[in-house]
């Protein structure tokens, strides 16, 4: 498609477009409206900052040099030789059953560590594996879930050992657990 050309305005198409329009009246100029002027920045952050009780940020439970978030768990109960919870480490077990934790609050994690354990012993399982996160979105208390699954586990009779996984198996974010038969 071709692009037109614009024909240039003469004189008599100016006329003729005057007296087809008629009288015009120009207007006056008018002057835009005044800008509505801007709300004032509210700092919602120094007011939770403000709320919040003196040190809490500060003086938490949580001591972060006892349990890094990529820190590895381990635990051999006593009785047992070194060489098991090395193969543990290792993989050298075959993880039977999983289950993941994510996205449940303490409580709730520890009633499902529970009873994912009681089944596992029903059904002869000797290895399993269970995924806690790393904690990376916990506030400053530190990984939750990680801890409770770790003083869950010690407290346990039925656990012999337990370790972080390996890299392939979910690293820090998970564990394998060797149950007694």
């Amino acid at each position: 498609m071709k692009r037109r050309v614009p024909t240039t305005v003469n004189e008599e198409d100016s006329r003729l477009f005057r007296d087809a329009i008629g009288e015009v009246k120009e207007f006056a100029p008018v002057a835009p409206p005044p800008a509505i002027p801007k709300p004032e920045p509210h700092p919602y952050m120094l007011e939770a900052d403000e709320a919040a009780v003196p040190g809490e940020l500060l003086d938490t439970a949580f001591d972060p040099g006892l349990m890094e978030i990529g820190e590895e768990l381990s635990y051999l109960r006593d009785g047992y030789p070194p060489k098991l919870l090395r193969q543990l480490k290792r993989g050298q077990y075959s993880v039977q059953d999983d289950i993941d934790l994510h996205h449940m609050n303490a409580a709730a994690a520890q009633a499902t560590i529970s009873a994912f354990l009681a089944e596992a012993a029903e059904r002869g399982l000797h290895c399993v594996r269970i995924v806690h996160g790393k904690g990376l979105r916990s506030k400053s208390a530190g990984p939750v879930l990680k801890v409770l699954t770790d003083r869950l586990l010690r407290r346990r009779d039925d656990v012999i050992a337990f370790a972080s996984a390996r890299p392939m198996q979910g690293g820090t974010g998970a564990v394998v657990v060797l149950l007694k038969n």
